[in-house]
């Protein structure tokens, strides 16, 4: 299993309010689900009105996929209208489990 993670610092230059900020931020994470098929979240500088630091994951069997696949999403975003990209972190790691064990089968034993 692979795991793509990408965190990328978005200037929204011209918003005058959170409000104009969350249209945007809801469309940018909007369009890059149903065109992508990645989970996406804001999750930094929530309360500023031209910042925003976007969470972007995703799953696959192929590494090459999966950062390619990450790379088309800041392509993607980097286009929108009024969106400038200060900066972004990719990691692809290979999904190499930190600790194994058996799951219990009673829900008390959680």
């Amino acid at each position: 299993m692979i795991i793509g993670i990408c965190s990328v610092e978005l200037f929204l230059p011209g918003i005058t309010s959170l409000k104009e900020k969350r249209n945007i931020i809801n469309s940018i994470k909007a369009s890059v689900r149903n065109h992508f098929n990645v989970a996406i979240s804001e999750i930094d500088y929530l309360d500023k009105w031209q910042r925003c630091i976007l969470g972007i994951v995703g799953v696959s069997n192929d590494g090459k996929f999966m950062e390619s696949l990450l790379k088309k999403i800041l392509n993607n975003i980097q286009q929108k209208r009024g969106v400038e990209i200060l900066d972004y972190n990719l990691e692809v790691n290979n999904g190499v489990q930190a600790r194994k064990g058996e799951f219990p089968h009673n829900k008390n034993n959680i």
